[in-house]
């Protein structure tokens, strides 16, 4: 039995499917090609690469490309940018070693960013420490997909980040649907996840997941989640269910990935929107919790915190970083959340009701500019264990 498994990355959806065990993986990962053309790059591969690319092909285009004093580069790295989620480098390298990698990172992206060598793609066979999969790609030409759903009848609808929902049917994309909500798309947000209802065939409901810009034109934004039905290229009957509150100003840690569970009821993520020490730990806020709603966006009458004095009744769990899967066991009916961690330590977790996953008094990862955030990994509070027995790690660089 093949397992096939759709997902989106970059520019492009795959689809692939699991062919045989493979070999043992190799001891040592092997860097970019670039490192071998630079002293800065060994810097690049291990610091920078996670988020702008092995070959520095996810940069975006900005000033700086073309500032040949590199001033703004270096301020970049070395102060960080807050409210994108780029941290700063100051306690990681000296001033010569941020010098030399602003030097590294402005050569190394041409005028033409066509130019930059892409991820190899041309190999359908991708080989993990288990299996060998074959890659196929089968929508192209999008810009940064972040969700997709099957509609009864095999057409899919994708969504772009940019604040774009495709719908692919026989091989080909048609126009742009119409009838989303206001969008931030900035940073990390957009128009993010997409999930039909379980009754879909009889009430027509899409759930969507977006980044919502606050009324008040500030430029703050959280996640709120919409459910509307398509009626041919047009989205109709738009009804807000959920809106995460605080609004914030920072650009990223969304969350929002949703899943039903058998009885109806529809869980979601949303990150800690950058501000760790502020709201994951607190449950006067939605931000770095799983919330449970029921299909019309009211809450459960067994929610753990219904009857918590300032508690959001929605929150199901609480202590998360950045939520940005979640999926029901098919077979259990569990629901298990994929966590977008620090540097080495991202998270799955298995849900249970009133948990506290810990973000941020214990984790295994370091934030990505290599300094300790925390040295715990486990905590006792109040006779329970902070995620211990309900997590899964995975340290992924």
């Amino acid at each position: 039995m093949k397992t096939w498994i759709i997902f989106s990355c970059s520019t492009f959806i795959y689809i692939i499917f699991g062919l045989s065990p493979c070999s043992p993986p190799k001891e040592t990962a092997e860097l970019p090609d670039v490192v071998s053309q630079h002293p800065a790059a060994a810097n690049y591969a291990l610091y920078c690469a996670g988020c702008h690319g092995r070959n520095l092909e996810k940069f975006a285009d900005k000033a700086w490309m073309s500032d040949n004093s590199k001033d703004a580069i270096i301020k970049s790295i070395k102060f960080g940018l807050s409210v994108d989620g780029m941290p700063a480098f100051e306690k990681t390298f000296s001033d010569e070693e941020i010098k030399s990698l602003a030097d590294f990172v402005q050569k190394g992206i041409p005028k033409d960013k066509s130019q930059l060598k892409k991820p190899d793609t041309k190999n359908p066979i991708v080989s993990s420490e288990e299996f060998k999969f074959v890659v196929d790609t089968v929508v192209s030409g999008l810009k940064v997909p972040w969700g997709l759903v099957f509609l009864p009848g095999g057409d899919m609808l994708i969504s772009e980040r940019a604040g774009t929902l495709n719908r692919y049917s026989n091989g080909k994309l048609s126009a742009p649907i119409e009838g989303l909500p206001a969008i931030l798309a900035r940073g990390q947000g957009g128009l993010l996840d997409l999930c039909l209802h379980p009754k879909y065939a009889e009430n027509g409901w899409i759930y969507i997941s977006y980044s919502s810009p606050a009324k008040d034109g500030s430029g703050d934004s959280n996640t709120a989640i919409m459910r509307a039905r398509l009626k041919g290229n047009q989205l109709t009957d738009q009804q807000t269910i959920f809106e995460a509150l605080p609004m914030v100003s920072t650009q990223h840690h969304y969350g929002s990935k949703m899943a039903f569970d058998r009885e109806g009821y529809l869980y979601f993520g949303v990150g800690d929107r950058g501000e760790h020490f502020e709201f994951p730990q607190e449950l006067n806020n939605h931000n770095g919790k799983i919330h449970r709603i029921k299909d019309d966006g009211s809450i459960p009458e067994d929610n753990p915190f219904v009857k918590t004095k300032g508690a959001m009744p929605s929150i199901f769990s609480y202590g998360h970083r950045n939520p940005q899967g979640t999926a029901m066991h098919p077979e259990t009916g569990e629901i298990w959340e994929s966590e977008h961690g620090p540097k080495g330590g991202d998270e799955l977790n298995l849900i249970k009701p009133g948990l506290n996953y810990g973000w941020p008094v214990i984790s295994y990862g370091i934030n990505y500019n290599g300094t300790v955030l925390t040295k715990l990994t486990e905590k006792k509070v109040w006779n329970n264990l902070f995620s211990i027995g309900n997590l899964l790690l995975l340290h992924v660089e």
